[in-house]
């Protein structure tokens, strides 16, 4: 089947993906962080805001703290052009005048729930996302994105694709399974979901949280990875990366985590949850050490977001954001 929707490309930069997005006319050419855990678009960390024809200062300021770094600016609106035909008049971006945690991309496209640009902007007033407005300029018909990531060893990769509108069907090898928006606060202002976290068939959460691309890791309360630890005889928190170090004598012997949402199972294999030995040294391990991709979120369950499935997660699975039905949707796919 051939998707609904339009799809554009995204690139695989190893810890998250990125995408060239074209603002102003003529365009200039940024690459953003694809971003579901933000809502706000932005550019100028990299490449200069360059004003065209289309721009307009709209006098306010804008500013956003993210988990890893924050930026602040003024608010112009402008043409964003996606790719693919995907055009938006009007839409309003963060032109960074200071900006730190951004190393390597120009900013960021945000593509969570809108609700997150309250406060962001000085005129008080909630800022419609691309996608928002991708809808109500009636460029796309239902207001949703699907995401396809695939695992990667060379940075640069354009193996990733959003469709804007619908869903690739080439991409996925199984229905989706849908799951509504979580009702726990503060998970339920972002793409929030109630998921069970189990390993080797024992549950050791089962909360709520987010999915979020903007994320490296599969992050889980402490309580949780600890449970994760000691399951895995031996393992423990390397000093220099951070990432959960497994014995050798472990790898052969690792159990599926199996994250179950909407009453379907998704499975990480052991070799799933280990980090691809060739990117160790980029994540501050050693050459030839195994390391878990699974970390600890800092924070013990009961929180209102005690998970965060992020880029590791979502380049097995592919992923549904549906505003439209407030909801969000899996499916396996070639890489599951």
């Amino acid at each position: 089947m051939p998707s609904d929707g339009t799809s554009v490309s995204a690139t695989n930069i190893l810890q998250t993906y990125t995408m060239a997005v074209n603002i102003g006319n003529p365009p200039t050419t940024y690459s953003l962080l694809i971003d579901t855990g933000s809502s706000n678009t932005w550019c100028g960390a990299a490449t200069a805001y360059n004003p065209t024809s289309t721009s307009n200062d709209t006098g306010s300021t804008v500013s956003v703290s993210y988990g890893s770094g924050q930026f602040s600016g003024e608010e112009y609106t402008d043409q964003v052009d996606l790719g693919g035909g995907l055009v938006i008049n009007n839409q309003s971006i963060g032109v960074a005048s200071t900006d730190e945690g951004f190393q390597g991309v120009d900013g960021i496209i945000g593509i969570g729930p809108v609700d997150l640009t309250d406060s962001t902007v000085s005129s008080g007033q909630p800022v419609p996302t691309v996608t928002d407005n991708l809808y109500q300029q009636g460029t796309i018909q239902t207001e949703m994105i699907g995401i396809y990531y695939a695992p990667t060893t060379h940075s640069g990769t354009p193996n990733g694709e959003l469709t804007f509108g619908g869903i690739d069907q080439s991409r996925i090898t199984s229905d989706v399974t849908y799951t509504p928006i979580t009702s726990t606060s503060p998970a339920s202002n972002y793409w929030g979901i109630d998921q069970t976290i189990s390993y080797g068939g024992q549950q050791i959460l089962s909360s709520a949280g987010i999915v979020d691309t903007g994320t490296t890791l599969v992050l889980i309360a402490s309580d949780a990875f600890q449970a994760y630890m000691q399951a895995i005889p031996g393992s423990k928190v390397d000093q220099n990366s951070g990432l959960l170090e497994v014995p050798a004598n472990q790898v052969a012997t690792l159990q599926p985590l199996a994250f179950n949402i909407g009453g379907t199972t998704f499975k990480f294999t052991g070799t799933d949850q280990l980090l691809d030995q060739s990117l160790n040294e980029q994540f501050g391990g050693t050459r030839n050490a195994y390391y878990s991709i699974v970390s600890d979120l800092g924070s013990e369950s009961g929180q209102g977001l005690d998970f965060i499935n992020g880029y590791f997660f979502l380049e097995r699975f592919y992923s549904v954001y549906d505003t439209t039905n407030r909801r969000v949707g899996f499916a396996t796919t070639a890489n599951s």
